[in-house]
């Protein structure tokens, strides 16, 4: 009985293991079909392909929603697409190891904000892994010699802020407490794909979908499909569905593997030449994180575990709702 349970843990794991390595390589794929004027519309485009599975799917659960829940909602889509936003501009200006390590700084920052938010003082451990992580993030940046951080690194950096405040945002705002996690995540999105299409449509502000969907060619089609059906679909059921049959903090932890499939992505398809300071930086970012994550998990276990439909994303704190639909 006891084999056949850790046999069936280990197929759950599996397809969980599967989307940290599609997040880590979606900096990458991201990074292929996207340009400095192209990324209003370039979301467009994401999310036209995801939203009408997301509401065929969930068109009941959807319709339940109350007024408050809708309007809830929909303030968190304005975060969301904020987050979308600053990780797609960070990730054109930067390399997808950075982008894919910056990012994970939401592990650390979120415990540290939720912390400050209750009043409740964070152990030394704690606050010596964030220490760590963030001095890894200074070194990461510096590449081969000691510079400036680049403009990208600052924006993914504003990226992992926003991460932050939209998990602290969903966790305090009892309006959608207790919603339904598939009819959250279409609102959610919905409002962002608002906000982009707005912003494509403004003149100045770069391509619309329509020129950029005409100047794609096969391969930018291939990376676009790829960030819609398996960053965001194929992630989302896969949390939906494994943290119905193992625990929250299983799935956070396969899926906080993330950053280092992100820099393995990088250095190996990319080309991606940290240098010394910046391997030493990723090694520091990827400690700091997972030991963080750790005494932050140790000071939740006596707490609730959340919900079925409440998979933890690369935050470690947060319900799959946005991060599935991540990175931008």
């Amino acid at each position: 009985m006891h084999a056949a349970a850790a046999r069936a843990g280990r197929l759950t794991d599996l397809p969980v293991l599967l989307v940290a390595v599609v997040w880590g390589s979606s900096y990458l794929a991201a990074k292929g079909v996207t340009t400095a004027q192209t990324v209003p519309a370039v979301l467009v485009l994401r999310f036209a392909v995801v939203l009408p599975v997301l509401v065929v799917a969930g068109w009941r659960r959807l319709r339940a929603l109350g007024a408050a829940q809708l309007r809830g909602a929909g303030l968190l889509g304005l975060i969301l697409a904020g987050i979308f936003l600053l990780e797609t501009y960070g990730v054109v200006h930067t390399s997808a190891t950075n982008a894919g390590l910056i990012i994970s700084l939401t592990m650390v920052f979120t415990p540290l904000a939720e912390s400050w938010v209750r009043r409740v003082r964070l152990p030394g451990s704690f606050l010596a892994a964030a220490g760590l992580s963030v001095t890894g993030v200074a070194l990461l940046t510096q590449g081969a010699g000691f510079t400036a951080p680049s403009g990208g690194d600052l924006l993914m950096l504003g990226a992992a802020v926003a991460r932050t405040v939209h998990v602290l945002a969903m966790a305090r705002m009892e309006s959608v407490r207790g919603a339904d996690a598939l009819s959250l995540t279409t609102v959610q999105l919905g409002g962002a794909v608002v906000v982009f299409a707005v912003l494509s449509a403004v003149p100045g502000t770069g391509a619309s979908p329509w020129g950029t969907a005409a100047g794609f060619g096969a391969g930018d089609w291939l990376g676009l499909l790829y960030l819609s059906a398996f960053c965001t679909l194929f992630a989302f059921f896969v949390q939906m569905w494994a943290v119905r049959r193992t625990s929250p903090s299983r799935v956070s932890l396969l899926l906080g593997t993330e950053p280092v499939w992100a820099a393995a992505v990088g250095i190996a398809l990319a080309g991606d030449r940290p240098g010394v300071p910046g391997l030493l930086g990723a090694v520091l970012v990827l400690a700091g994180t997972a030991w963080g994550r750790a005494v932050a998990d140790r000071r939740r276990e006596p707490t609730a575990a959340p919900a079925p439909g409440t998979a933890v994303a690369g935050s470690g704190a947060q319900a799959g709702q946005d991060r599935a639909a991540e990175p931008a």
